[in-house]
């Protein structure tokens, strides 16, 4: 039954990925879409609740997939409806990381910026700024992580507060 929730969850997340990054074509209406492609293809460093984290020049996470072979995407077209490429129209720029560790390849029909030649990817689940929903999930046959700016995954989960119990459970063990 939860596999069948993933599945349900990855396809819903997979379509409004889908317009979203129809609507951030040129010409487009959302703020990826609005931005300067200088800005988009800046890679820049944020303190999140992982630690520091690789973001675009607007602070939006990036992701490695750990199927992916060194300088080589092996995301399926699918795949990319739900994790877009962080593309690049010029060259990349460097904000706070590693110039020498930032290169481009071909996928999908775009010029994907790499970093220590993870290829890097948006999750369309992200909604703003410093969000990481994609954080370990299992998706497409392996899993997603956000990157450290020495360019090694982060394996862990955020840290947040344990819930506190606001009533009694009523069993009384």
């Amino acid at each position: 039954m939860k596999r069948n929730r993933l599945v349900v969850f990855s396809l819903a997340v997979g379509t409004a990925g889908l317009v979203a990054v129809t609507l951030a074509a040129p010409g487009g209406a959302t703020k990826l879409g609005a931005t300067s492609a200088s800005a988009r293809s800046a890679l820049s460093v944020k303190r999140t609740a992982l630690g520091n984290i690789l973001v675009d020049g607007h602070g939006r996470t990036l992701y490695l997939f750990r199927a992916d072979k060194p300088n080589h995407s092996t995301l399926s077209r699918a795949g990319f409806a739900v994790w877009p490429a962080f593309a690049s129209t010029g060259t990349p720029q460097a904000r706070g990381v590693s110039a020498a560790h930032i290169a481009t390849i071909r996928s999908d029909g775009k010029r994907q910026v790499t970093y220590y030649g993870h290829p890097l990817y948006y999750f369309v689940g992200d909604r703003g700024s410093g969000e990481s929903n994609g954080q370990g999930v299992r998706e497409f046959g392996a899993l997603w992580y956000v990157l450290s700016p020495n360019g090694h995954a982060v394996t862990r989960a955020p840290s947040t507060p344990a819930p506190v119990a606001t009533e009694p459970s009523g069993y009384g063990y």
